[in-house]
């Protein structure tokens, strides 16, 4: 069992319609990772795929809300003006939302209904590094990796209304 828990609590998820996945200690920027975190929630298990897929390809950009200081603006946002391609997370965040997928069809639910309903991004433990300069001294080089977490509910079917 892990000694670690999910940021959302227990109580809010049914067992019976959600899956959960996460990553953790992954060498990825914290500060995008939240960016495309907050950019795939809400969206459909097929959209978020699509949408990864497409940051990966460079065709969409992520919007950048918070940490958007020296972003360039981007064609095609919307809410938003500065925007970045995150390719590294990307992946991350595709391979999270591929295993969520095979969670999914292992619980036997329909992965085509399913939707992101928590995403979050953290900082996780630095990984601290020296690099030796001139005159006996020293630069740091630290890295801090990211927890990525995600949960995925099946939606009930649309009703459709026979006239």
């Amino acid at each position: 069992m892990p000694k670690w828990g999910y940021s959302i609590p227990e109580e809010a998820l049914d067992p019976e319609k959600t899956v959960k996945t996460s990553g953790r200690e992954v060498r990825v920027s914290y500060k995008s990772a939240r960016e495309v975190c907050k950019t795939i929630k809400g969206m459909t298990l097929i959209q978020a795929k699509r949408f990864l897929r497409d940051v990966i390809a460079k065709k969409k950009a992520v919007p950048f809300t918070r940490f958007k200081k020296k972003a360039g603006h981007r064609h095609g946002l919307e809410k938003a003006y500065a925007g970045r391609y995150p390719v590294k997370v990307a992946k991350q965040i595709l391979k999270l939302l591929e295993g969520a997928e095979a969670n999914a069809e292992n619980k036997g639910l329909d992965t085509e209904r399913l939707k992101i309903i928590h995403t979050s991004a953290y900082p996780g433990m630095k990984i601290k590094r020296y690099m030796p300069r001139a005159h006996g001294r020293a630069t740091p080089k630290f890295e801090t990796l990211c927890h990525i977490e995600l949960a995925l509910e099946e939606q009930p079917e649309a009703v459709t209304e026979e006239v």
